[in-house]
């Protein structure tokens, strides 16, 4: 359940403006193999980058007669945690582990991200029992998958931190680029049992396969929303565990606090 004080973007006309678009048609813009740019804004300046998308002819993912999806993941991290201190430490190579749930469909993955040198990230998953979604190691297959496909064996990882949120996806009309807007962010630390949110901010992330044009970018612009290094992994950890070192991102919550004009800090 989102906290109180949120826009009700479901009940705003300009989501019902959005044309829609559903999951088959959806399978042809997976871009597995990407570059990902992402911004950072609130839930009001949204409502105005929703009515550009609109105009643009942007489309809309729609589930179970929705425009907005419920996401649930839970990140695996070693006990000393690597993948979070990579990313900290600005290792351009890196990996995270993670499973995710689809609520509209109660699909359930193991997914491994892959950032190479080039800022390109390379996503594989599988499907796994929904029952193995807070714990994929419960799984067979799931293990010997990732064992495949990652650096790290399932003995070396455990769960981490759980983000719920969420999310509208749009497409644009060339289907060249895949947009996703989430809001209502909340983290569940499974380490230090401490929890944090974003509150207003919405974490927006451009996904391209290539360089192509993309309208959406000038939208952004034109609302003042700038590209920011953010990673809802990350962010959720520093603000849920005092202990972790957090130095780096410590700016990016002092940056999300002064766009919602509210704290999420401890």
């Amino acid at each position: 359940m989102p906290e109180s004080g949120h826009i009700d973007l479901e009940a705003l006309p300009v989501l019902g403006r959005l044309a829609p678009i559903g999951l088959e048609e959806m399978d042809s813009i997976r871009l597995m193999n990407r570059v990902d740019t992402k911004y950072l804004t609130d839930e009001e300046t949204l409502v105005g980058i929703l009515g550009d998308a609109a105009e643009a002819g942007y489309r809309a993912l729609v589930t179970n007669g929705s425009r907005i999806a419920d996401y649930d993941s839970v990140y695996f991290d070693t006990g000393g945690l690597r993948m979070y201190l990579d990313h900290h430490n600005q290792r351009l190579v890196r990996q995270k582990v993670r499973t995710r749930r689809y609520e509209s469909s109660g699909d359930t993955f193991l997914e491994i991200k892959r950032k190479n040198n080039h800022g390109r990230t390379k996503k594989k998953r599988v499907l796994i029992p929904p029952s193995c979604f807070g714990d994929f190691r419960q799984d067979r297959g799931a293990c010997e998958y990732l064992a495949a496909n990652s650096w790290f064996s399932p003995d070396q990882v455990f769960p981490a931190l759980e983000t719920v949120f969420r999310r509208i996806t749009l497409v644009n009309p060339a289907k060249t680029e895949r947009i996703t807007i989430d809001t209502c962010v909340r983290f569940i630390n499974l380490r230090s049992d401490r929890t944090s949110s974003l509150r207003k901010a919405v974490v927006i992330e451009l996904k391209q396969d290539g360089r192509a044009p993309s309208c959406m970018k000038g939208i952004l612009l034109s609302h003042r929303v700038k590209p920011v290094r953010v990673s809802k992994y990350c962010i959720g950890t520093a603000l849920t565990d005092p202990a972790v070192k957090s130095g780096r991102f410590k700016p990016r919550i002092r940056m999300i606090e002064k766009q919602i004009n509210d704290k999420i800090s401890i």
